[in-house]
């Protein structure tokens, strides 16, 4: 199976590392991992990710650290991955330049059934936007609850392939 892209997993929880990585593999990724900020930036310079998936806070330099590193020395792409969602620490994201999503919870299904589309048929973001519209109109529910019967959906076959 050809692969899918590279991708760099940055977090100093190990668990959360390996879990990340694991999925990112088994869904047809390349995948370089790291725990630390210092590593996430040789590794990014040696590997050239297509995409940097980067907790925000850890021991040392911080996930924006890195991303500002990836963002003028690489021009890599990258997304946060955290569990703080203060004003303070989503305004620090938005100043970088991440790929962010919406802080409304009824966006959150949204962005995940989009993300469902797009591995699933190699779409990009605003086709996978444009057929969850679709969807929703054909089967005459908010874009919102079609989303979270698509999200649903991919997390029960996914499960049953495990």
């Amino acid at each position: 199976m050809a692969s899918k892209g590279g991708i760099l997993v940055v977090d100093d929880n190990r668990l959360v590392l390996a879990t990340l990585a694991d999925g990112l593999t088994r869904a047809g990724y390349d995948v370089v991992d790291a725990d630390d900020s210092d590593d996430a930036i040789l590794l990014a310079c040696a590997h050239r990710p297509d995409l940097a998936l980067l907790d925000i806070r850890m021991e040392g330099k911080s996930g924006f650290d890195v991303a500002c590193h990836l963002r003028s020395q690489q021009a890599t792409p990258f997304m946060f991955l955290s569990a703080f969602s203060d004003d303070d620490t989503v305004a620090q994201v938005m100043e970088p330049g991440a790929a962010c999503t919406s802080n409304d919870p009824a966006e959150t299904p949204v962005a995940m059934a989009a993300g469902v589309l797009m591995q699933r048929h190699s779409l990009n973001r605003d086709v996978a936007l444009e057929r969850l519209r679709g969807l929703a109109a054909a089967t005459g529910r908010s874009m919102a609850a079609e989303a979270e019967a698509k999200v649903l959906l991919a997390a029960v076959e996914q499960l049953a392939l495990s």
